[in-house]
């Protein structure tokens, strides 16, 4: 790696970090605290690359972009920050950053892309002030790989033409990306038009949603759904679009691979759809964000005009290691309802079990193909097991406590199936009598003989 790097960031820590790997690397670097320095050494003409911090004590590294911009057209900046939100990741693309890492960044893969940066020259371009309304409100909230990874694929594909399908389960936030896609492109001053199947009605139909449009951006909510009456009348609008047409963009909380391979989903439509698709993850699988998430709902609430409160440990806890089938849309509405219910400004555990309490402890097998194997939703589970420690290994004797929490579910059910007839259980089963005795002796499960009626 050859070139001159600047360095920007007010924690002594990363600076120095930063200064000695790309030093080692064979680079030249200029390291300052301010965003004042850095702007006289980009005037100086110093630096091949910039690597910045976005919340400097003098200055901002993204609203300095176009100044750079202007000053040094060609320069390439990678933001580095701790703010991690799509917004950050939207205004570092439409401020024209060379790349977006948030904190905390993978030193190895920053490094990649720091050799990358110095050997490509960036064209400068023209920005505009990214549309501020609504921003705050968005709970499009992460740290994790998977979230960032998101961030950067709406940031690359904001303002393309390419149709954008967004997948993803119940209260994932679909809406939601496709509301920042529109809210943060070219198109943000022209209407967005969310279509369903009643839309579609009547032979105008097509026709007035494109007109409502106005060139903006038709999003067709849960495109999975829709009849087949329905599709053929996108596919027909989609073929007629013309010029000043608007961007097309479709939801769906089901696998519509699957719905065209059974004949549910016109091939041609799911074609025309999936120009980006966008997969949004569920909460279970991103569970270094829920805590994160859960403290911007109250921040929010606060901000709304609702009391100061705040979650105990274990409390924060308790919602880290839910399942959250209803994944976002459900985690906020129980925030807002321990905003109400909770009688201190410190959310208890037990305030967080009252609320609760009433919900599924685990994620509904909902929408699950009838092919799935059960191994696969054993390993969902245990993935989500695993992840629950943070990083961590769980306790010793895991082999015996998984065996302990499949065996048990299968013996009930078993018995229960065969009215309790130890005897037929067993054969059922395939284990030898003493086998099952013993089994459910260490099980503790209670045995009810009775006639089944089946």
């Amino acid at each position: 790696m050859d070139g001159t790097v600047l360095v920007a960031d007010d924690d002594r820590t990363i600076r120095t970090v930063l200064t000695q790997a790309l030093t080692r690397a064979g680079c030249k670097v200029h390291a300052t605290s301010s965003m004042v320095t850095l702007m006289r050494w980009v005037e100086e003409g110093k630096g091949d690359l910039v690597i910045s911090d976005v919340v400097m004590p003098d200055g901002n590294g993204l609203e300095a972009l176009p100044k750079i911009g202007e000053k040094r057209p060609g320069l390439p900046v990678i933001i580095i920050s701790a703010q991690n939100t799509i917004m950050t990741a939207i205004q570092a693309a439409e401020a024209h950053a060379y790349d977006y890492l948030p904190k905390p960044f993978d030193l190895p893969d920053l490094m990649k892309r720091a050799s990358k940066a110095l050997e490509i020259k960036r064209r400068a371009a023209p920005v505009s002030a990214p549309n501020e309304t609504e921003t705050d409100d968005l709970p499009l909230v992460g740290r994790t790989p998977l979230m960032q990874n998101l961030y950067r694929l709406v940031a690359r594909v904001m303002n393309t033409e390419l149709p954008v399908l967004i997948t993803g389960e119940s209260g994932t936030g679909k809406s939601l990306i496709a509301r920042a896609i529109h809210d943060f492109s070219d198109r943000r001053s022209l209407p967005f038009v969310v279509a369903s199947a009643g839309d579609l009605d009547g032979v105008d139909g097509p026709s007035t949603l494109v007109t409502k449009a106005k060139g903006g951006t038709l999003l067709f909510d849960e495109v999975g759904d829709l009849s087949e009456e329905a599709q053929a009348k996108i596919v027909r609008l989609l073929d007629g679009l013309g010029e000043n047409a608007p961007r097309i963009m479709a939801t769906s909380q089901v696998d519509l691979a699957a719905k065209m391979e059974d004949g549910s989903l016109r091939q041609d439509l799911y074609y025309r759809l999936g120009g980006v698709t966008i997969a949004v993850p569920t909460l279970r699988e991103r569970v270094d964000d829920i805590p994160l998430l859960a403290e911007h709902f109250l921040a929010r609430a606060e901000r709304d005009g609702a009391p100061l409160r705040r979650l105990s440990a274990a409390a924060s806890d308790m919602i880290r290691s839910y399942s959250w089938p209803g994944n976002v849309r459900q985690l906020e509405n129980t925030v807002m309802r321990l905003v109400v219910t909770a009688p201190e400004e410190e959310i208890s555990q037990s305030d967080v079990e009252l609320v609760l309490g009433n919900q599924p402890a685990m994620e509904p097998l909902t929408g699950v193909a009838d092919t799935d194997k059960l191994s696969g939703s054993v390993e969902k589970h245990l993935r989500r097991y695993f992840d629950l420690h943070g990083g961590m290994l769980p306790p010793a004797g895991l082999y015996q406590r998984i065996l302990r929490e499949v065996e048990m579910p299968l013996i009930e059910i078993a018995l229960d199936a065969v009215g309790g007839n130890q005897a037929k259980c067993a054969d059922l089963l395939g284990i030898n009598r003493n086998t099952l005795r013993k089994k459910i002796t260490e099980l503790d499960i209670q045995v009810t003989r009775r006639r089944k009626l089946m």
